[in-house]
């Protein structure tokens, strides 16, 4: 019996990979989390055989939790779950650990061939996912200069990622904008996961690389 924990915030697209897992005699649902921070505790408490991991949650982001899970519970595996085709989503979650990455409309079969794929020490990617990769590697590949996802930032995040840009801390930015570190964390949580990316550095990279270009 394959334990599985299911983090996806929508309750409806949850519940419809709950009857489906139900529906067979060697997956068993242990638990189910709708953020980040709810899948890091049950993982931590149940230790399950495997998470499927959706990316866009509440706090912390799919990714940034693949990569905690991963660091503390490498036995652990994880499956994204997502409507995520871009190149730079599929390979952040190849580096932090992931080993399968499956889009939301694959059909049933494909998702319950790819949980047992992967629980049985595998690694899989839906079909139009492995095209892309395909594709990616047979081409030259440069970084793109313009990332569209800073459009979705607000005016205040936009705000708190030039400050992470300059090297402040959560504390520095708290005290510059006179909010609290608690406020400062989720919006930090917010813009990595809006720009997809695992943690500061990595924000900070992009916006010097779009100033670049």
């Amino acid at each position: 019996m394959l334990r599985i924990v299911i983090a996806e915030d929508h309750p409806l697209f949850r519940s419809g990979v709950r009857n489906l897992l139900r529906t067979t005699d060697d997956l068993e649902i242990v638990g189910e989390a709708a953020s980040g921070e709810d899948a890091l505790e049950l993982v931590d408490r149940l230790q399950p055989d495997l998470v499927l991991m959706d990316i866009r949650m509440p706090g912390i982001n799919g990714i940034e939790a693949t990569r905690q899970i991963k660091e503390k519970h490498p036995a652990i595996e994880v499956l994204i779950l997502t409507m995520f085709r871009d190149d730079q989503s599929v390979f952040t979650a190849m580096r932090v650990g992931a080993k399968g990455y499956v889009l939301k409309d694959s059909d049933e079969e494909e998702l319950l061939q790819s949980i047992r794929m992967i629980g049985s020490g595998g690694a899989v990617f839906s079909s139009d996912i492995a095209g892309r990769m395909m594709h990616y590697f047979s081409q030259p590949h440069t970084v793109p200069a313009d990332n569209p996802a800073f459009s979705e930032l607000t005016k205040r995040e936009m705000e708190i990622l030039e400050r992470i840009t300059e090297g402040d801390s959560n504390a520095e930015i708290a005290a510059r904008l006179h909010i609290s570190n608690k406020t400062v964390a989720n919006y930090v949580s917010n813009i990595l996961n809006k720009l997809q990316v695992t943690d500061r550095n990595a924000a900070k990279r992009l916006v010097q690389k779009s100033r670049e270009d």
